[in-house]
């Protein structure tokens, strides 16, 4: 898994080289700033690329550079309390408190989770 903090050290300290572009794994860009770091167009291009990757927020990282699939949630649902939020919201669709729409909504919601 990439991290963001290197590939902004590495963008700043040899990104001339193009050694961020090898590190995330986009070798035909890193290819070419090899190619053409005698011409400093490279450095320029990672100088902005610096800036882009320093601003860029964690999920957008992970999304571009680490598979494109988000953070795993720290907590996954139980079968046990997914049956459980069942049971409530069916007691509140009992009791009238929320409409047949927010319940079959919330109870596709609730499955899909399984």
């Amino acid at each position: 898994m990439k991290n963001k903090g290197v590939a902004i050290l590495l963008c700043f300290f040899i990104g001339i080289f193009g050694a961020h572009k090898f590190y995330l794994g986009q070798i035909g860009l890193g290819v070419l700033y090899l190619l053409f770091f005698w011409t400093f167009i490279p450095g320029i291009v990672s100088f902005f690329e610096f800036f882009m990757l320093l601003f860029t927020s964690e999920d957008d990282f992970n999304r571009r550079f680490n598979g494109g699939g988000q953070a795993q949630p720290a907590y996954a649902p139980s079968a046990r309390d997914s049956t459980s939020a069942l049971s409530d919201l069916k007691k509140l669709y009992d009791d009238g408190v929320i409409t047949v729409e927010e319940y079959e909504e919330k109870r596709k919601r609730l499955l899909k989770n399984l």
